[in-house]
């Protein structure tokens, strides 16, 4: 054989390897990302890890290799994308110097980026319709994404109050009434549509930190 022939049957081998190789390594997140659209196009039920190996390209004997149960897949789906972008959060704020209400407004518009506007929304909506049926999993998510967004949330309005940015108030309630128009949004993107026609997600985001902020100002304080 010529050598250059046999250089370039070498490195044509050479590089079906690495295509092989990095396709093996690139497994883990094919099958987390069909995972979770197979998850929020049917639910933690109807899901199957046989469709979901399928989804992926690659056999059930594979995923097993990674994810030996439904549950340890969503689990891991929910660590990849929802922790990961809240541990993201949590960094943001340690760093953060700046006013309250400006923490505040990173913190819904990184909620919407990172969560919000991909497929992890609609698995808000999945926990809601199938807590009841499945309460190990809505425990773990409650424990790692649910609680720790709230502290987020915690954190940025106690900020404001000790610093006399927001006025005192019941932190808990305040909590629950930021997050809820938050869910309301990640729910309308797979299952209706808010007051019966489009909504810009921007605008609506927009619109809601500032009804909040004026909320949370003092008396005779104007943002």
């Amino acid at each position: 054989m010529h050598p250059t022939a046999h250089h370039e049957s070498s490195s044509t081998a050479s590089g079906a390897a690495s295509t092989r190789r990095r396709r093996k390594d690139a497994r883990p997140s094919e099958l987390l990302a069909a995972g979770l659209e197979l998850f929020v196009d049917r639910g933690f039920a109807a899901t199957r890890l046989d469709d979901v190996a399928r989804r992926a390209g690659v056999s059930k004997g594979t995923l097993y290799l990674y994810f030996p149960s439904k549950e340890a897949l969503f689990k891991a789906v929910i660590e990849d994308g929802m922790v990961a972008a809240l541990l993201a959060a949590e960094e943001r704020m340690a760093a953060h110097q700046g006013p309250a209400a400006e923490l505040l407004h990173d913190l819904l518009l990184g909620w919407w980026q990172q969560i919000g506007s991909t497929a992890l929304a609609g698995v808000s909506k999945l926990i809601i319709s199938e807590a009841r049926n499945f309460p190990e999993i809505a425990d773990y998510y409650r424990e790692r994404v649910i609680s720790r967004g709230r502290a987020l949330l915690r954190q940025a309005l106690e900020r404001g109050i000790d610093s006399g940015e927001f006025r005192p108030l019941h932190v808990e309630a305040a909590i629950d009434v930021i997050i809820a128009p938050l869910l309301m949004l990640a729910i309308s993107r797979f299952s209706l549509r808010l007051c019966g026609h489009e909504v810009s997600p921007e605008a609506y985001l927009e619109t809601h930190f500032e009804l909040l902020l004026r909320g949370l100002r003092p008396a005779g304080d104007h943002p």
